[in-house]
């Protein structure tokens, strides 16, 4: 009885085993990419790194700063807004400066009103010294030859004190307009059309000429950046300094830009090349390698594509190519 129970289990185990192998022995179909790696659609093309941007003349965005240094009171518009020139972004802190401007605003009133009292006073000495003349005139013995002088020296006295009743007012006048001025830029404001693409600033923090403290980065940021809202966008490529010599003719160069983790492929219209070899950066956060690469900046653009959503910063494979 205890064979015939071994020699089952063993057939059991022989089973198990045939099975065991069949069914690891199947090999699974694998799934399919979520999309196709970008390949060289060129000949001979060449490949780039590329990022997008706003379509300006300068192939960057527009970092605005404050001319004068601040606490940030208000923000008045919110990232991705379409501003015009003039647009107001920020509000600094303009306690002390709108004091100063008041202050100086008084003193220039002051000063004209004084300018009124000298003339007032000129009038008056000089209606005597006319009458005290043409009593002269008529009888040499009416009025005192010192008498005349000292009335005469009353008009120049008044006429001095006038002229620097006058010059206090163009300096008072002068110094308030430069503080009017200087309060003007604690208000921030765009200098050009376009989108607001970040505000890399809060209520109550600080920001002057060297921009913004970003506690994550360590770095000084832009206030605010912003963009051209035209309906070009603009791509910027670093093309290897090994791969120079092999750039097509600018009549002749193409382009097609590859949306990383998408099948989109869009193709790229030739803007110029920026005709100075720079270190490499790396474009993440644009900082500069340590290694001595150097690269030269190409500018593409395209038409903004209206079902396909894409951001500045946007980081994209580029080949480089003639057809």
């Amino acid at each position: 009885m205890r064979n015939k129970f071994l020699i089952v289990l063993a057939i059991a185990g022989i089973m198990a085993g045939f099975a065991s192998a069949y069914v690891y022995g199947i090999k699974n179909k694998p799934q399919p990419p979520a999309f196709n790696p970008a390949s060289n659609p060129y000949a001979q093309g060449i490949y780039a790194n590329g990022i997008i941007e706003s379509n300006q003349s300068s192939g960057e965005n527009i970092n605005i700063y404050p001319e004068v240094p601040g606490v940030v009171v208000r923000i008045m518009i919110p990232e991705g807004a379409q501003v015009s020139a003039g647009t107001p972004l920020l509000m600094l802190d303009d306690g002390v400066q709108r004091a100063t401007t008041e202050q100086l605003k008084a003193q220039a009133e002051a000063s004209q009103a004084q300018i009124a009292l000298a003339k007032a006073s000129l009038r008056s000495v000089q209606d005597t010294f006319a009458k005290l003349q043409k009593s002269y005139e008529l009888d040499t013995k009416s009025v005192s030859r010192d008498v005349l002088d000292t009335a005469h020296n009353g008009v120049e006295v008044a006429k001095a004190n006038l002229a620097v009743a006058e010059k206090q007012y163009q300096a008072s006048l002068k110094a308030y307009q430069v503080a009017k001025v200087l309060l003007a830029k604690y208000l921030i404001k765009a200098k050009s059309d376009g989108i607001v693409l970040s505000v890399n600033t809060a209520v109550g923090s600080y920001i002057s000429s060297q921009g913004t403290y970003d506690s994550y980065t360590g770095s000084m940021d832009p206030p605010v950046v912003m963009g051209n809202s035209e309906g070009y966008i603009g791509v910027r490529c670093y093309v290897d300094e090994i791969l120079i010599h092999r750039l097509p003719a600018a009549a002749k160069m193409h382009a097609r830009m590859f949306v990383r983790g998408t099948n989109i492929n869009i193709p790229l219209e030739y803007v110029r090349a920026q005709p100075y070899v720079t270190p490499k950066i790396e474009l993440s956060n644009q900082r500069t390698e340590r290694v001595d690469v150097r690269v030269l900046p190409v500018i593409f653009r395209f038409a903004k594509p209206k079902d396909i959503v894409l951001y500045p910063g946007q980081l994209v494979d580029v080949y480089i190519g003639e057809d």
